[in-house]
């Protein structure tokens, strides 16, 4: 397209064609600038959840926690196209739980001593250290058969930084399988395991985070993915059935403290539902000025394609000691409140 002036004088000149070269400059970067992806609002268990620069997030078998203001999410990374002689976790960070900006991978890692190239690193779970000033990650370590059986540990200075492999063993000498993690509300910290012959534990850490060191109690129940809240002065315990990738009916049982006793185990959702196809693996209590909400964090697995697997994630509802995980449905949090509202409502 021809653009024509009609400039009657020099200075007219050197004022006009500046103005031209930065209207044709502006209009170029305009249609050369990759489009931002637009903050997201609402929470849609189920479907892609992108990061803020729109891919799908990845931090499978996560745990989050809070530093200040600022939520990190890590999990297993189960990208496409990774290198598959290492094992990843990545970190992503957020203000309002809903969008999260990719940190990196902080943990890029070969089999550890004796392990052979066919190992698992699963479930990982940051804890951190106000005294040591130090980031601990447990995780899941294994072989391919689950003979294994332990945790890992590795260490950072800083929540997004590099996490440096520590060392393995059975906590307690006890079986770990799937781990999960909960801080009370004192800032206790413990871990949750999965120890096939006998049940789950519940055990707290040394002072330094570095080893398990006492059992609080031993949940006589062969389940997995174990999640722990405390609300209302009730502690609450979740957990999934032994059917691996498949879902399966999730139950709950309740206890005046860790040590117990905890009640018979009962559904969190109608069986038939299977957990609207996730499976447990942390609970997130949101104190907001308001309301106190807690939100059921599940995984929504893809074995054949791991990349693509899902997240539900719905605020639980708590009625006279009881817990309820509602049908998935999009819902918006306010994270000043902590209150939920869905937008189905209006």
């Amino acid at each position: 397209m021809a653009i024509i002036f009609k400039i009657r004088t020099s200075r007219n000149r050197l004022l006009i064609l500046p103005i031209l070269c930065f209207a044709v400059l502006n209009y170029t970067e305009a249609q050369t600038s990759p489009r931002q992806p637009a903050k997201l609002d609402t929470f849609r268990p189920g479907e892609v959840w992108p990061d803020v620069d729109g891919n799908h997030i990845q931090a499978h078998g996560g745990g989050i926690i809070k530093i200040r203001k600022t939520y990190y999410w890590y999990g297993e990374q189960r990208g496409k196209d990774l290198d598959p002689q290492y094992r990843y976790v990545s970190c992503y960070s957020s203000k309002d739980l809903l969008n999260w900006k990719f940190m990196g991978n902080v943990v890029k890692m070969l089999p550890p001593d004796s392990l052979t190239g066919r190992w698992v690193l699963e479930r990982p779970k940051v804890f951190y250290n106000a005294t040591t000033k130090k980031y601990v990650m447990y995780f899941h370590i294994d072989d391919r058969q689950y003979k294994v059986a332990q945790v890992g540990i590795a260490v950072s200075d800083k929540p997004d930084g590099e996490f440096s492999y520590v060392k393995r063993f059975r906590p307690l000498g006890q079986e770990s399988r799937d781990i999960g993690q909960f801080i009370d509300d004192d800032g206790t910290p413990y871990l949750v395991f999965e120890d096939r012959p006998n049940g789950f534990h519940i055990a707290g850490l040394s002072d330094d985070y570095m080893d398990v060191v006492k059992d609080m109690t031993l949940v006589k129940a062969h389940m997995e993915g174990g999640a722990i809240v405390n609300y209302e002065g009730l502690y609450y315990s979740i957990g999934s059935g032994l059917t691996g990738w498949k879902p399966n009916p999730n139950k709950y049982s309740t206890a005046p403290t860790l040590e117990g006793p905890w009640t018979e185990f009962k559904d969190i959702a109608p069986p038939e539902a299977n957990t609207y196809g996730s499976q447990s693996t942390m609970l997130i209590k949101v104190v907001g000025t308001k309301k106190t909400t807690v939100i059921y964090m599940g995984d929504m697995w893809k074995p054949s394609t791991q990349w693509d697997s899902r997240y539900l994630w719905m605020p639980l509802e708590f009625i006279d000691g009881k817990l309820r995980l509602p049908q998935p449905r999009p819902w918006k949090l306010n994270i000043k409140t902590g209150e939920v509202t869905f937008p189905d409502e209006k």
